[in-house]
């Protein structure tokens, strides 16, 4: 780990092959080589940024995503991706603690994910479960090409800013900002929070509502990485569709809303938390905080 003056002292052949390690797209390197050495934090954050998502385009993505081991292909991390085999290992770190059935099955659905898309499931695999995973990767096979690679570019960009945290001692708090949008789903009806909830942040792009980004809830019935730390919603309007089906399905609970859709305005930069409190025939919702 570097400082950010022991890493501007580099040679540029080495901070580029460190850079190249946190996100493995030339464009975003030969970018972010351009303002080396960085004058502090908030620029090297700022330009990591606005590089990926201002400069880069799908071809970059597409690049970068080459450079991650499938999500469960744990025997091939060290020899497949030697410069970042221990950085991807801790990342997956709790799928290697999942059982040889969830581990095949991780591995069928990723090669049927990578026949449907052309490209790798990516996801920011650090502090999730096998399960979790699992689940993002069944409801991910649902969406389009066109929607997987706009929530891919997203989980890249967090991954970028998680192997640079583990690069450098960076200390600015933009980089563990909470995420711009957050969500809570607390089941009523059984009191306790709504886990292994699917929801999906939608963006209307030229009259189509397409997934920006996705989660499933954790055992808090949360998903707290919405969008990377830093990263902001143009003002307008957004959509947040939680499936319910699955959930009460899940909870052997006959439901009377299929999914729950919640549109809501973005006027600024604050912090928007949108809750949503369920049960099988009726819920609600507000603004939290």
């Amino acid at each position: 780990m570097y400082t950010l003056k022991e890493f501007n002292s580099l040679t540029k052949k080495k901070a580029k092959e460190e850079l190249f390690n946190c996100c493995g797209s030339k464009k975003w390197v030969n970018g972010m080589m351009k303002h080396f050495p960085f004058k502090n934090e908030s620029e090297l954050y700022t330009k990591a940024a606005d590089i990926w998502y201002g400069d880069c385009g799908e071809k970059d993505y597409l690049e970068a995503f080459t450079h991650h081991p499938k999500i469960g292909d744990v025997k091939s991390l060290k020899k497949k991706f030697a410069s970042t085999a221990n950085w991807a290992g801790n990342e997956q770190g709790k799928v290697q603690e999942a059982t040889p059935e969830v581990i095949r099955e991780l591995a069928k659905k990723n090669k049927s994910y990578e026949k449907n898309n052309g490209f790798i499931f990516i996801v920011c695999a650090t502090g999730k479960s096998a399960f979790e995973m699992l689940d993002l990767l069944t409801y991910r096979l649902r969406h389009t090409t066109e929607e997987e690679i706009n929530v891919a570019m997203g989980e890249q960009f967090k991954i970028t800013i998680i192997r640079l945290k583990k690069l450098l001692e960076l200390k600015n708090k933009i980089w563990n900002v909470v995420s711009h949008i957050t969500t809570h789903v607390l089941d009523t009806s059984r009191g306790v929070p709504g886990s292994h909830l699917q929801i999906s942040l939608k963006e209307n792009k030229n009259g189509k509502w397409l997934t920006k980004s996705m989660g499933v809830t954790n055992d808090d019935g949360r998903i707290p990485d919405l969008l990377p730390p830093g990263i902001y919603l143009e003002k307008g309007h957004y959509r947040m569709v939680f499936n319910t089906a699955d959930y009460f399905k899940l909870h052997n609970t006959k439901g009377f809303y299929p999914e729950v859709t919640i549109d809501f305005t973005v006027f600024d930069k604050s912090h928007y938390h949108v809750p949503l409190l369920i049960n099988p025939y009726g819920y609600s919702t507000y603004r939290g905080s």
